[in-house]
């Protein structure tokens, strides 16, 4: 059988073939009467418009572009958090009825070829994630006149974004420290050229200060294996501290590990805060307290900013908060 055509559909409903148009199109100009008539006929017929005829009609493509640009060892593909955030992103693109393109940016190379594919016209629009701070694909992205959101902060001041209270999540943890009577807190950061990372580590350091207190830090990459050397690191260069807060969770995990292997009882010698609260969080022993990471409502509202910026709506930035769970470890 032929594909039913939108002369068919509106002959069976008697009405214009411009009328039929204007209804698949979703025009609010059109009588009720007749969207009733034109909707029956193309339910009775089968007919599914012709998405390619369409787009050349309304420059659409209904499809949206996730860009994840992330250095070769894969510090946020591999976080147990990049899956949360791609079945958001997923869920809500379905809802609103767009199609996804996931693309991962690693090497300039790569980097080149996702800005040359969004230059050709394919997507709508950009959502960015894992940005580094030195990151050149958001200014070239932006450059491609498509509207782009950024899933964290960035260096092209004219990029929206969508960001955690990075700082505020810090703050909550060493503050939470503080009132349970921690006196020498240490923190292991991400790696410095992301602007989460720095964030955490402000927040760190800013609520110390105000108490007069000072810093202690160790540098990781927000991996497990980071965690667990920055925790010997600071062991042997301040034996007496009796907290840390690690910028995630993957670090505090690798960071109870070397305090097991020491000898250190947590949170009776040593107390560990992490930030994300992944699903393993729950499971360590001792469970671990952590800074909760709203991942999927930040991916939804990094959707719902980049789907209204494409119908001219307003630009972010949205900030999403925080909250401490407090488990056994702190």
């Amino acid at each position: 059988m032929r594909r039913p055509t939108l002369d068919v559909v509106a002959a069976r409903a008697g009405v214009s073939k411009s009328s039929v148009s204007r209804v698949i199109n979703g025009e609010t100009t059109v009588a009720p009467q007749i969207r009733d008539v034109v909707l029956r006929a193309v339910k009775e017929l089968g007919y599914v418009p012709n998405g390619a005829a369409r787009n050349l009609v309304t420059r659409r493509t209904d499809t949206l572009a996730v860009v994840v640009s992330d250095p070769p060892q894969g510090v946020v593909s591999d976080d147990p958090l990049f899956s949360t955030v791609v079945r958001a992103v997923s869920r809500e693109l379905e809802t609103a009825g767009k199609r996804l393109v996931l693309m991962l940016a690693e090497s300039d190379r790569s980097r080149t070829r996702v800005v040359q594919y969004i230059a050709g016209g394919h997507v709508d629009g950009v959502l960015l994630v894992a940005l580094h701070g030195t990151d050149p694909l958001p200014a070239a992205l932006a450059r491609q006149g498509l509207p782009v959101v950024s899933f964290n902060r960035t260096s092209a001041q004219d990029v929206p974004y969508v960001a955690l209270d990075n700082a505020g999540g810090a703050a909550l943890a060493v503050r939470h420290l503080l009132e349970r009577d921690r006196r020498r807190i240490a923190t292991i950061t991400g790696p410095l050229e992301l602007y989460e990372a720095r964030e955490r580590l402000d927040g760190y350091r800013q609520t110390l200060r105000d108490t007069g207190r000072r810093s202690i830090v160790a540098l990781g990459d927000f991996t497990r294996a980071s965690g667990a050397e920055a925790m010997r690191q600071l062991l042997e260069d301040d034996p007496d501290l009796d907290a840390v807060f690690a910028a995630n969770d993957l670090m505090a995990i690798g960071a109870l590990r070397t305090l097991h292997q020491a000898g250190r009882r947590v949170p009776e010698d040593v107390a560990v805060i992490g930030f994300d609260d992944i699903e393993a969080a729950s499971y360590t022993s001792p469970a671990l307290t952590s800074v909760r990471s709203p991942m999927a409502d930040q991916a939804t509202a990094a959707v719902h900013l980049l789907l209204g910026l494409i119908d001219g709506g307003p630009t972010g930035p949205v900030i999403m908060p925080n909250e401490l769970v407090v488990r056994e470890s702190g």
